[in-house]
């Protein structure tokens, strides 16, 4: 048996595996913030809902990361303070941020999602990691898939241009 044969909890972490669960964390911590904030700006009901499932997703998230980080000894990063509810009319018309920003904004923090969370898998030697970033993997596409079906819904979806044929010979 190898050092790195046992119980993967037991196994200590590599720098990488330290490094890319940190900056999930502080990350995901930035974006629940201003996931708040945008919350705040959304009218449309369907996007207030998502903005609240991204935000539980990432306080889960950074639960179970930080959990791995104290069982190893690694300081936290800091937590920026939660950000308080405002009612959407008391914020001035060209201060807001418009529905269709926050849901390509949302989007947008999918798809860097998957791919840290590919890239923390990726460089993995510990078995759990690799699996709890491989479920939070999980959840980010089916939770873009939703926000994909709302931008298309909405309207909102901006496509780039459509190849709509072949080119002639």
């Amino acid at each position: 048996m190898g050092i790195l044969s046992g119980n993967p909890t037991d196994e200590p972490m590599h720098y990488g595996e330290v490094y890319g669960i940190w900056t999930a964390v502080m990350t995901s911590k930035g974006k629940i913030a201003g996931y708040q904030t945008a919350r705040n700006h959304a009218g449309d009901a369907d996007l207030v809902e998502l903005i609240d499932e991204a935000i539980q997703q990432g306080k889960q998230e950074v639960t179970e990361m930080e959990k791995l980080l104290i069982a190893n000894g690694v300081g936290l990063p800091p937590t920026p303070p939660d950000r308080p509810k405002a009612a959407l009319e008391d914020i001035p018309a060209g201060a807001r941020i418009t529905d269709p920003e926050i849901a390509a904004g949302l989007s947008a923090d999918v798809a860097a999602g998957l791919v840290a969370c590919s890239g923390v898998m990726g460089q993995s030697i510990r078995e759990d990691i690799a699996m709890m970033f491989g479920q939070f993997h999980t959840q980010k596409a089916a939770f873009g898939a939703k926000v994909l079906r709302l931008n298309k819904e909405k309207g909102w979806l901006v496509p780039p241009p459509l190849h709509l044929g072949k080119a002639e010979s």
